[in-house]
C-alpha cells in the first residue's frame, strides 16, 4: 500500500459519525464493545463493524479479554500522530463529544462499582496480608529511587493487579502499560487510573510468560509481587528480558523465602518466597545483570512475618562497535 493509499484509508475510517465519536472515546479509554453500546445506543454488531473498520484503518487497537473485547485509539505507529492532528482540528465541546463523555461518566460509573464490590469481598484478606510485611508507601518510595527520576519512554507492568505501579510511575513515563490474567484484577485496575487521573496509562488481559509486546518496546518493566503465584518464574523473567531495551531496568519485588505456609495453601501462592540464588540464575540466563536485593524486614521482629526484596537487573546496552 502506497502512502497516498494509506492515508486515504484512514481519512475514510475516520470520516464517519460513529467512527469519528468512537476515536474521541477511545482515545482517553480503554472500552469494551459492550460499554460502547451504552454510550453510543446502537446495536453491537453495527459498533463492532465499525471498530473492525478502524483497527484494519491502523486506528484503533483490539484488546481481546476473554469473552470481553475491548479497545483503544493506537498510541504509536503512523495511526498516533494522524490522530493527534485529526483532533486538533475539532473542538472538545462540540455537541456530539460532550453527549458521550456525559454518558461515558455513567460507564466509568458502573466500573467503578464494581471494582469496588470485589475489594470489598476480599478486604479483610487483603488487609491481613499487608499487615504481614513492612508498609507499602516505604517500598514504593524505595521503588522510585532506585528507578531513577526518568523519563521513560514506555513503562510495562507484569502482573499488574490494581494498577497501583502504572499510578505511581504514570508521571515519569510517555507510556505506562500493565498486563494481568485476572479479569476482575483488570476492571479494579481500569477504575483505579480512571479516579487517579492516569490518561498515559492503560491495561490488557495477557501471560506474563508470553505478552504480546514487541521485543526491545520497554526502557523499565515491573515484576511487583507476581513470581510467587507463577510454576515458571524464569520464563517471566526472560520475557522481561525481551521486552526491554537495551539499556532498560527491570525490577523485581517479590517475598523473601519463608515459611508461612497458609499462604500456599489459602492464597494461591506457588512459592513460599523468591530465592536470589534462583533469581540470579533467571536473570542471567535472560541476560540481565542482577543487583543485591533491598530488603525491608517484618514490621513486627520475631513475630511471623514477610521480607520483601526489590531487586535490580539491567540489560546491558548494545555497544558502539556493535551498533556500528
Amino acid at each position: 500500500m502506497t502512502q497516498f493509499e494509506n492515508l486515504l484509508e484512514k481519512l475514510k475510517a475516520a470520516g464517519e459519525p460513529t467512527r469519528l465519536r468512537l476515536l474521541a472515546l477511545l482515545r482517553g479509554n480503554d472500552l469494551s464493545v459492550g460499554e460502547l453500546v451504552q454510550v453510543l445506543g446502537q446495536s453491537q454488531p453495527r459498533l463492532s463493524h465499525h471498530l473492525k473498520n478502524l483497527s484494519e484503518a491502523g486506528l484503533a487497537e483490539r484488546l481481546p479479554e476473554g469473552a470481553f473485547v475491548f479497545y483503544r485509539a493506537v498510541r504509536s505507529g503512523p495511526g498516533r500522530p494522524f490522530l493527534d492532528q485529526l483532533f486538533l482540528q475539532i473542538s472538545q465541546d462540540t455537541p456530539e463529544f460532550q453527549t458521550d463523555r456525559d454518558k461515558l461518566r455513567e460507564v466509568i460509573l458502573t466500573r467503578a462499582a464494581s471494582a469496588e464490590a470485589y475489594f470489598s469481598s476480599i478486604a479483610e484478606t487483603w488487609d491481613s496480608l499487608r499487615a504481614l510485611h513492612f508498609p507499602n508507601e516505604a517500598i514504593e518510595d524505595a521503588l522510585l529511587e532506585l528507578a531513577g527520576p526518568g523519563p521513560y519512554r514506555r513503562v510495562v507492568d507484569f502482573g499488574t493487579g490494581t494498577g497501583r505501579m502504572l499510578m505511581l510511575f504514570s508521571g515519569r513515563a510517555t507510556e505506562a502499560e500493565g498486563i494481568d490474567f485476572s479479569h476482575r484484577m483488570l476492571t479494579v485496575a481500569r477504575a483505579n487510573l480512571e479516579q487517579a487521573g492516569v490518561r498515559n496509562g492503560g491495561v490488557r488481559f495477557g501471560d506474563v510468560t508470553a505478552t504480546p509486546f514487541e521485543d526491545s518496546s520497554a526502557d523499565l518493566v515491573i515484576v511487583h509481587q507476581v513470581l510467587h503465584y507463577l510454576d515458571t518464574p524464569g520464563d517471566a523473567i526472560a520475557e522481561a528480558a525481551r521486552v526491554l531495551m537495551p539499556g532498560g531496568t527491570l525490577l523485581v519485588i517479590d517475598f523473601a523465602p519463608h515459611d508461612l505456609e497458609f499462604l500456599r495453601a489459602d492464597h494461591g501462592h506457588r512459592r513460599l518466597g523468591v530465592r536470589h540464588d534462583a533469581l540470579s540464575e533467571w536473570a542471567s540466563q535472560a541476560g540481565l545483570k542482577l543487583e543485591a536485593p533491598r530488603s525491608f524486614d517484618p514490621p513486627q521482629p520475631g513475630a511471623p512475618g514477610l521480607t520483601v526484596n526489590i531487586w535490580r537487573a539491567t540489560k546491558p546496552a548494545v555497544s558502539k562497535a556493535i551498533a556500528a
